[in-house]
């Protein structure tokens, strides 16, 4: 077991029957947290594939899109996935793919980053809208039944005129 997150040979992976596991704990280049990155991430080569699975967890600052204010926030990610590993050889062992098309594709000589695998994955958790909770001071959401709220967000007031 290593803790180093550092890019790794998909040859000298190859080499290694049991795969290989990171302990994480550590900041995450890219990646703002507040706390080190925790978790734990394993990768195994199947010859025509590379199996990657993890979990990790941090605490976040964003900013709230509704009133600007910061607000921590906890990011967890649980993946696994298959990277095909393009040119393997034909005596290795097949894996065969779920969809037609693998998403991400290495190239047999290259290496297998575990930290920009760990970015990736968490920030694919990120909120696609940062609300810092049901009591932000920011102006009222829209009703989720989709009524019209006459008392609704007070710069369209002078619109509301018009009507």
């Amino acid at each position: 077991m290593s803790s180093r997150l550092r890019p790794l040979p998909l040859q000298e992976l190859r080499l290694q029957p049991e795969g290989r596991t990171w302990q994480v704990d550590q900041s995450i280049d890219g990646l703002a947290s507040l706390t080190p990155v925790r978790g734990q991430l394993h990768a195994r080569h199947h010859g025509s594939a590379l199996e990657v699975d993890g979990r990790a967890e941090t605490i976040l600052t964003l900013c709230c899109d509704r009133c600007l204010q910061n607000y921590n926030h906890s990011l967890a990610a649980t993946a696994r996935e298959l990277i095909e590993i393009g040119g393997a050889e034909p005596e290795e062992e097949e894996v065969v793919f779920a969809s037609a098309d693998p998403v991400e594709r290495l190239d047999p000589g290259s290496s297998f980053d575990p930290e920009r695998w760990l970015y990736e994955q968490l920030s694919l958790q990120l909120p696609p809208v940062n609300r810092c909770g049901a009591d932000c001071p920011g102006p009222p959401l829209p009703r989720q039944d989709g009524s019209d709220d006459r008392n609704g967000d007070p710069r369209w007031a002078a619109l509301r005129t018009l009507r």
